[in-house]
């Protein structure tokens, strides 16, 4: 039985797809980065918030009376900004490979981001109201 064997069209057609389909991987993998650092400074905001209030309340003196406010909302808002910064990137990347093969935007991976982006906006909406 004889193999068929593909053109040289039909092989850069499947290695173009394959190439598009690691590229997409890749920014779904880097999306995800994106994801993990934010989540740790969003994180890592809110508990610095706490443990430096308790503190206060312990009668610990620190440099400001807002100190513990100040902290946590610098870190969350990190963690807000590097979270939109994915996504920004992550979308240029789909933009970018739009022209080899279409990818939907609405991936579980940005679902994800996007979930974080607006739970990272009310903890620090949070932040800023609890004081006030």
């Amino acid at each position: 039985m004889a193999e068929m064997k593909k053109t040289s069209d039909e092989l850069a057609v499947d290695r173009t797809e394959l190439a598009a389909m690691r590229t997409m991987m890749a920014a779904e993998r880097s999306l995800m980065a994106w994801n993990r650092t934010a989540l740790s400074m969003m994180g890592f905001g809110f508990t610095l918030y706490k443990v430096l209030s308790a503190f206060q309340e312990a009668g610990h003196l620190l440099p400001r009376e807002s100190t513990p406010r100040n902290a946590g909302m610098i870190l969350v808002a990190l963690g807000v900004i590097s979270m939109i910064m994915g996504i920004i990137e992550y979308r240029a990347s789909l933009s970018s490979m739009s022209e080899i093969k279409h990818y939907s935007f609405w991936r579980p991976s940005i679902i994800i981001a996007l979930i974080m982006a607006a739970a990272g906006i009310l903890l620090l909406i949070t932040l800023i109201t609890r004081i006030l």
